[in-house]
């Protein structure tokens, strides 16, 4: 959760995080940090680098869990979700859980306790699918692979 914070209060979308506000933002920042407007050598010009990055890296994971784009991808997520659990791991507040058909999501905010309970029951994916697939936010890190 603190990521996310992080990364609308860079692109100034605490309220609306639409695909078309978030592009918006985006092209504001990179104008404003891109290393090319700074000398070489310069302190700004190292500090637009990791700017930039950070620009790049919080653009993606705020588009990943855009509304628009988890519409955009919701038949997929529930196929997905309907399919077993392989793997999952937590750390902090995140949980990511693997399925049997090669996807990948993360979910925030997941807390240790409710992660235990997960964790402990005999039957994951009904767990998850009543306390946390739908419950809360996440974004696709992993695809399945395809078939040649």
């Amino acid at each position: 959760m603190k990521r996310i914070n992080e990364y609308k209060k860079l692109f100034n979308v605490e309220n609306d995080m639409s695909l078309k506000t978030l592009k918006k933002s985006y092209r504001n920042l990179v104008k404003e940090w891109h290393p090319d407007k700074f000398q070489e050598g310069d302190d700004k010009a190292k500090e637009a680098e990791l700017k930039s990055r950070q620009i790049i890296d919080g653009y993606h994971f705020l588009v990943s869990i855009a509304p628009e784009t988890i519409e955009a991808n919701l038949e997929e997520y529930n196929t997905t979700i309907n399919s077993v659990i392989m793997d999952w791991k937590h750390k902090g507040l995140l949980l990511e859980v693997t399925f049997l058909d090669g996807n990948t999501y993360e979910f925030f905010g997941v807390n240790k306790a409710l992660y235990i309970k997960f964790a402990q029951s005999d039957k994951q994916t009904r767990f998850a699918k009543r306390n946390i697939f739908n419950t809360y936010t996440y974004r696709k890190i992993k695809k399945s692979l395809q078939e040649a």
